[in-house]
Parts: C-alpha cells; sequence; structure tokens
C-alpha cells in the first residue's frame, strides 16, 4: 500500500454521532470530545451529522454550530466532512455554499428521499450542487432510507462528469452495482462501503474502505479490518472482521443511531439519547448489545 494508493479521505471515517445533553439540545463540548477520541482512535476523516448524526431533526443553524465546532477542535488534522445533502436541490445548493466558508474539507450528499425522483432527476440534482461549489464531494447511495436506489449507470455519469465528486458512500447492498461502479469509475474515484459488515466484501470488489458507524465505538477495530484490506491480508483482515461482525450488526438490531449511542454510554462515553421521532434503546435492547459487546471484546 503506497501513499499514492491512498484516497483522499483515508479509508476509516467514522460517521459520527451527534451528542445532545439531557434536554437533547446540542452538546458540542461533547461533539468535541468524541471527534477528538475518534482522530485518536485512528478515524482517517469525520463525516458530521450524516445518518448516525441524525441530519433529519438537526437543523440548519444546528448544523452549521457542528460543523464550526468540529473545524475548531480538529484544527486540519484529519478532513471534516459535512453532510450537507437535503431532498430540495436549492436548499442544497444554497447551504453547501454557506458551509462552505467554515473550512470543512468535503460535503457528503446523500440521495434526495421521500420525493422518489427518476434517475435523470438524481443526475441534475447532484450535477447542479457539484457545479456550485468547489469542495470535494461522496455521494451517499441508501436505497432503504430514501426509497430510491441510485443505478452504477447514473453514478458513473455524475462522477465522470463533475471533477469534484470523488467519492461514492454504496449502502445499497448490491455487490454487482458496487462492481459496477469500481469498474467504471474514473481513476481516483473512490467507492465506500456504506455498512460496516459489507466492507470486507466491497474491498474485495476494488472498494476503498468504510464511512462507518461502529467506527464510533471502536475505531482502532474497525481500521485495523480496512488497512489490513488494503495490504492485501485478506486472511488477517476476515478473522479481524469475523470478529467484529457480530457487533457490526448488533448495533443495527433496531433504527439506527439508537444502539450506537447506547453503546458509547455502555463503553462509559456517553454522548447524550436520541431526538424524536427515534427513542432510546429499551432495557432488553442494552442488554443484549451489552452482551454481543463483551462477546468481540469491546467490553
Amino acid at each position: 500500500m503506497t501513499a499514492a494508493s491512498q484516497p483522499r479521505f483515508g479509508r476509516m471515517i467514522p460517521a459520527m454521532v451527534t451528542p445532545f445533553d439531557e434536554n437533547r439540545e446540542l452538546d458540542l463540548k461533547r461533539a468535541q470530545e468524541l471527534a477528538r477520541r475518534l482522530v485518536e482512535g485512528g478515524a482517517d476523516s469525520l463525516i458530521i451529522n450524516g445518518t448516525t448524526g441524525e441530519s433529519p431533526t438537526v437543523f440548519y443553524p444546528q448544523k452549521i454550530e457542528l460543523f464550526k465546532a468540529i473545524v475548531s477542535e480538529i484544527d486540519g488534522q484529519v478532513p471534516v466532512i459535512a453532510n450537507v445533502g437535503d431532498n430540495c436541490t436549492q436548499d442544497t445548493v444554497d447551504f453547501a455554499r454557506e458551509v462552505e466558508q467554515l473550512g470543512v474539507d468535503g460535503f457528503m450528499l446523500v440521495v434526495p428521499y421521500y420525493n422518489k425522483p427518476p434517475q435523470e432527476g438524481l443526475y441534475q440534482h447532484f450535477t447542479t450542487i457539484a457545479n456550485a461549489v468547489e469542495l470535494p464531494i461522496i455521494l451517499y447511495n441508501i436505497p432503504g432510507r430514501c426509497s430510491v436506489n441510485m443505478t452504477a449507470e447514473t453514478t458513473l455519469r455524475i462522477a465522470n462528469g463533475c471533477d469534484n465528486v470523488i467519492a461514492v458512500k454504496e449502502a445499497s447492498g448490491d455487490m454487482d452495482q458496487v462492481k459496477a461502479i469500481v469498474d467504471g469509475a474514473k481513476e481516483g474515484f473512490s467507492v465506500y462501503s456504506g455498512d460496516d459488515s459489507a466492507t470486507y466484501q466491497i474491498m474485495q470488489l476494488g472498494g476503498v474502505g468504510v464511512i462507518s458507524t461502529i467506527g464510533n465505538v471502536a475505531p482502532a477495530r474497525m481500521k485495523e479490518i480496512v488497512d489490513l484490506c488494503a495490504a492485501g491480508e485478506w486472511e488477517k483482515a476476515a478473522e479481524a472482521n469475523e470478529r467484529l461482525l457480530p457487533l457490526m450488526k448488533g448495533l443495527f438490531a433496531t433504527a439506527n443511531p439508537i444502539l450506537v449511542k447506547e453503546a458509547l454510554k455502555l463503553i462509559g462515553f456517553p454522548v447524550g439519547g436520541v431526538r424524536l421521532p427515534l427513542v432510546d434503546a429499551t432495557p432488553e435492547q442494552s442488554a443484549a448489545l451489552e452482551q454481543v459487546m463483551r462477546e468481540v471484546g469491546v467490553l
């Protein structure tokens, strides 16, 4: 693995949870502490306010506060990537232009949700935003939350036509689609796993790493897996992956990020609960999660 082969934003990128206080207000100090913990644990970059960061219930002024706090704390040590994606193209353009002034290093843009655009709509949405900003962009395809799958053809059409679209977070679960993107992309375009448990398989297909939920809880363990894959140490990577896999799956026993926040509490780094309409883990869910965490050696 050479320096030249390293993707721009690295290989293990936690999608950071958003800490709240007891009133479910932003806890910016705790957010800075968590960002520091993740960097010290091996994070190559940080995604701020993605799905795992409860983006649907953190509104634009609060997103700005959060981005500013993390940029200030990390101070260039690793790239800070702001999730600015929304389901209105013009709102996303306006917000991205505002966030671009804050010192973040890149953007993540999710497939528009709820309004179910056709593939041409996805193409125009992403190219309109990409042409309006200068920072590098990671696309985010997650059909389970958006009800629309962005096809390999559309992803490649966007990536090959926009110089600043440099990666996609693929959470479709379709390995044929992942392979088609890897094989058809321009040089330097990166495919990230959007699902911790699929990372090993996606990297075998040519993916570069993961945008990770479990990276909040066990960043060094997830970093070990992707680094072993990148080095071609597939047997060791498989063993490390197998050891951590029960927790990768266990964190999704209910809607994310309910259990990743509970896991942080269990390891002694509480970050508050989740905002409605999500609800905090039940005692039964917490007990089951604790058992899995002990089994994999995180507790």
